[in-house]
């Protein structure tokens, strides 16, 4: 049976922040397991014909000098520029919003295309990650980055279990090709004055990750909502609709994909970027939706999944030391 010292379930940005600063701090025996076939969770880019798309976050800010200082190296590396916004700077990735989740995964040990099943605090034994293949891992501390709903499935019969109570809201993306320019102004983005239901329209020719025109269409979580029981189909026409007010005169749409994000947006947040759980608190929870105290924005995004990740990193490296 596999052992690892520190498993971490998800491979989003809090997942890889974890084990970044985890690995700064010399813990070396480490495995990130993600459902996907890919690390970045909501730093999503899909390839669409001959150009691709990013169908989660387009972009992020900062706030805070801790993520600034990346982000300043992240710009003399080329991984990312600065898009639009003042006096907030939006930053988006040069080449997609995965491709800057994977290179700051780097190296870290990734199980990808992984489900777990459950997770079992033993008392006095290790924890043990058991897999939907049966697999079991142990492992003497556990970062659960997934969803809250999704954490407390896993973590049904845990001891101590003192998770919060998080709702999220969904988000639907459809995603559309063009076989001609697209009518939405440079630099690429539109968050205001859009049709009832949209939060937002991007153009990724524009932004300068695609070659070809491919256009992202951002449903509001209250429209996902109300149209979360129709078919695939049904949503995707529903929001081509809107896609199709932003063609150039002799354009088309030549391509549809949907994207349905079930947790795309925490309703309500955790004034603490981490909850330790289950015997002597091996198990944690970070995310998105666990904010630092000090945080001015107070709701979900890029920089506090980022802050949260680290948080939980340092706090484990403690417990190892015994502090």
């Amino acid at each position: 049976m596999e052992t690892k010292e520190v498993i971490i379930i998800g491979g989003g940005l809090s997942g890889i922040m974890t084990a970044r600063t985890l690995m700064k701090k010399g813990v070396e025996d480490i495995l990130i397991v993600e459902k996907s076939r890919s690390v970045g969770g909501r730093l999503a880019t899909r390839r669409i014909g001959d150009g691709k798309a990013d169908h989660g976050a387009q972009f992020f800010t900062v706030r805070s000098r801790e993520l600034q200082e990346e982000v300043e190296k992240w710009l003399e590396g080329g991984w990312v520029k600065r898009w639009f916004g003042s006096p907030y700077p939006r930053y988006t990735s040069t080449d997609g919003m995965n491709s800057l989740a994977k290179q700051l995964a780097g190296t870290i040990p990734v199980k990808l295309n992984t489900r777990v099943s459950s997770i079992r605090d033993g008392r006095d034994g290790p924890l043990e990650v058991e897999l939907e293949t049966g697999e079991k891992i142990l492992t003497r501390h556990c970062v659960v980055t997934a969803p809250v709903p999704q954490a407390l499935q896993l973590l049904t019969g845990t001891s101590r279990l003192r998770a919060p109570s998080i709702s999220f809201a969904p988000c639907f993306v459809g995603m559309f090709t063009f076989d001609g320019a697209s009518r939405i102004p440079s630099p690429g983005h539109l968050d205001e004055e859009l049709p009832d239901g949209v939060e937002r329209v991007v153009d990724h020719y524009k932004k300068g990750i695609s070659s070809t025109v491919t256009v992202s269409v951002y449903m509001t979580g209250d429209w996902s909502k109300r149209n979360e029981r129709l078919e695939d189909d049904d949503i995707l026409g529903e929001i081509q609709k809107v896609a199709e007010n932003y063609l150039e005169r002799g354009s088309a749409v030549t391509g549809a994909q949907l994207k349905r994000w079930k947790y795309a947006e925490a309703e309500t947040v955790v004034r603490t970027p981490f909850v330790e759980m289950g015997e002597e608190g091996r198990i944690i929870l970070c995310g998105d939706a666990f904010l630092r105290e000090n945080d001015g924005a107070g709701r979900t995004r890029f920089e506090s999944a980022y802050l949260s990740g680290i948080s939980a990193g340092k706090r484990l490296a403690e417990k190892r030391k015994g502090i």
